[in-house]
């Protein structure tokens, strides 16, 4: 039987089982008993002026006439994924319920879907997932973005594990990884849970970041603190302080350049406590194999230094990986290129040394 959360289509493939059935159907319920009383979730949105509401009102509102929640394929606590069709377009449909025994929680679910709808519906790149409506009807909330075929990051990785990936796969993935944290931070915007399961894959492998949850905007970094982000992919001074700035997204993009290369999930000998607390106090970082070429090893580890300041940004980690992508096109070896840029590196250090000796001498006549 379909489940439509509007006028039915029989041509439509999305099927339920029952209990799937009761638990949608009584969402439903709910989305009709409360939309009388509020039309969308924008009401809710902290928007500066009336005007800017209604524009958001008009443009993103769900038209709950055209929308059709199909199979689960993803949950959490206290969210589900579904694949489901809006105004005939394939989209994935993110239902968050808040507990009805924990005032607290179902305050930061409702602080964290109005922030990742806020965020996410102005953003626009070919490496973030796209924003298609929004609607508030407590207990649920309703996400739906663009629908990705090739699953989560971290489940393509699971798949691959006997064989690995290539070392072409790898910088193509972490470009495009790269890229879009590089314009989330253009645009002021910290994701800060950076990890391979808040990456999902189109059908030709290209990579787009999902997620806002507790994402921020650059400008709140003092005057708020953080929803937790994943303790295996944290950085130490956001676990340690809950300090975080665009260097807490960098070392989160290290950890996941590692997912990439071994493909193994990050710690995987300790739960997720020991190894917040191996990384915030003992230093401990993923081992890098042998087989890594250097130029990647390093930048790994220049990604999740433990001094924030001595982290790359990212355009700098775009920057490096498009040099490493082309070294791999035209087949050069990946340990001449990283002779090269030491060479280039000390002829630069050179140069600048003898720019400040030469400011020197003319200092003194």
């Amino acid at each position: 039987m379909e489940v439509s959360m509007g006028r039915d289509s029989d041509s439509s493939p999305y099927n339920l089982d029952a209990h799937q059935l009761r638990s949608l159907r009584s969402i439903d319920r709910d989305m009709d008993a409360f939309r009388s009383r509020v039309p969308s979730w924008t009401q809710f949105a902290e928007a500066p002026g009336e005007s800017h509401a209604a524009m958001l009102e008009e443009k993103h509102t769900i038209d709950r006439s055209e929308l059709k929640i199909g199979h689960k394929f993803a949950s959490g606590t206290y969210s589900r994924l579904y694949r489901g069709e809006y105004q005939r377009k394939e989209v994935a449909i993110k239902v968050v319920k808040q507990p009805d025994d924990d005032l607290q929680m179902s305050t930061r679910l409702e602080r964290q879907f109005i922030q990742e709808v806020s965020l996410l519906s102005r953003l626009h790149h070919r490496n973030i997932v796209e924003f298609v409506g929004a609607m508030r009807c407590p207990p649920a909330f309703i996400v739906i973005m663009e629908y990705l075929p090739g699953g989560s990051l971290r489940a393509f990785l699971n798949k691959n594990q006997g064989k690995g990936l290539s070392l072409k796969q790898v910088l193509d993935l972490a470009v495009d990884i790269a890229e879009g944290m590089n314009y989330l931070h253009s645009q002021g915007v910290l994701h800060l849970d950076l990890k391979s399961y808040n990456l999902v894959l189109s059908e030709d492998l290209h990579v787009k970041i999902t997620d806002f949850g507790v994402a921020r905007l650059q400008s709140e970094c003092e005057s708020m603190t953080p929803d937790s982000g994943t303790f295996r992919w944290m950085a130490p001074e956001m676990i340690r302080n809950k300090c975080f700035s665009t260097k807490t997204d960098v070392y989160g993009f290290g950890i996941v350049l590692w997912e990439l290369f071994t493909g193994h999930m990050p710690y995987e000998e300790m739960s997720a406590i020991q190894a917040a607390f191996a990384v915030a106090h003992k230093h401990t970082r993923p081992a890098i194999p042998d087989s890594c070429p250097r130029p990647l090893k390093q930048l790994m580890e220049e990604c999740w230094a433990e001094n924030p300041e001595k982290r790359p940004h990212f355009w700098q980690i775009v920057q490096r990986l498009d040099e490493l992508q082309d070294c791999v096109r035209r087949n050069v070896s990946l340990r001449s290129w990283q002779f090269d840029c030491e060479k280039r590196n000390t002829i630069k250090q050179l140069i600048r040394q003898l720019k400040r000796k030469s400011k020197l001498l003319c200092a003194q006549f």
